[in-house]
């Protein structure tokens, strides 16, 4: 693949690791050749990086495998699924979960990427579904575009909603941004 078709959440193999794109910038300074600016996860390592590719080099991209598993619980040894169609157990450590425990819950489907035989990434559903469990009271003179206030959820992450919502509701929420979409219904 072309540095240039480089997109946030790709997974290309640099010195043979297998790498995620977490951000890139493309970009033409005046008289001087197109690069982009990457920077990267390492899979393996976990380590984060910056690197400067030209627009004329090639990347090779690494040939991931999706599966879906069903989330059973967490524990100090990481987040235990099941592939639905085997029933058999996987244990996926901090590296493969990141940033999106907190969202996990018992039995949530999720995918999971794997290189190798090995899972090394995780992918949430785009809603999740929640119960605010503290926020400041409804204000009486709110409306649907009025301001937000934080609000305490079920999982224990704090997101912004509108003064409209009070405690007990049921929520829909985007996991990967972390932001308020509608009430439940």
């Amino acid at each position: 693949m072309k540095a240039t078709d480089i997109r946030k959440g790709h997974v290309v193999l640099i010195d043979g690791q297998p790498c995620r794109v977490l951000d890139f910038t493309h970009r033409t300074p005046g008289n001087l050749r197109a690069f982009v600016q990457v920077r990267f996860r390492n899979l393996v390592t976990g380590n984060t990086f910056d690197q400067r590719l030209a627009a004329t080099d090639f990347v090779d991209e690494a040939r991931l495998d999706k599966k879906e598993m069903q989330v059973l619980y967490q524990d100090g040894g990481g987040v235990h699924v099941m592939d639905q169609q085997t029933y058999e157990q996987y244990t996926l450590d901090e590296r493969a979960v990141g940033e999106d425990t907190p969202w996990l819950q018992p039995e949530m489907v999720v995918q999971v990427e794997w290189l190798d035989g090995r899972p090394i990434a995780i992918e949430l559903p785009p809603v999740i579904e929640l119960q605010v469990v503290d926020t400041a009271p409804v204000m009486k003179t709110a409306t649907k575009n009025a301001s937000t206030k934080p609000a305490k959820l079920s999982n224990g992450v704090t997101v912004q909603v509108p003064d409209f919502v009070s405690p007990g509701e049921r929520i829909r929420v985007d996991p990967r941004s972390g932001e308020y979409l509608e009430r439940a219904k």
